[in-house]
């Protein structure tokens, strides 16, 4: 995939959420007792899903810890496009 990069640095992250207008979100339905379930960004602006619970970054951040996450993303104003992957 071309001008992909990635990272774990929580700053760096922060940062292309927030000049891309996202918030750090789970899947609601993925929730199941003490699991906080599926990590997403989420773009209101551009999507009114209702399937998103938006968590405070220190809560994102720990389950992205817990589970040993990258933040794969395309370095372009314009591309929303991002996942979560192994740290590998």
């Amino acid at each position: 995939m071309s001008d992909t990069s990635k990272t774990t640095d929580h700053d760096k992250i922060k940062q292309w959420v927030s000049a891309h207008d996202g918030v750090p979100a789970v899947v609601e339905d993925t929730q199941s007792g003490n699991q906080p379930g599926v990590l997403r960004i989420h773009f209101p602006k551009a999507s009114d899903n209702s399937d998103f619970k938006e968590l405070p970054w220190d809560e994102f951040f720990q389950q992205f810890e817990d589970n040993d996450l990258a933040f794969l993303y395309q370095d372009k104003d314009d591309s929303t496009f991002h996942k979560f992957v192994s740290r590998e």
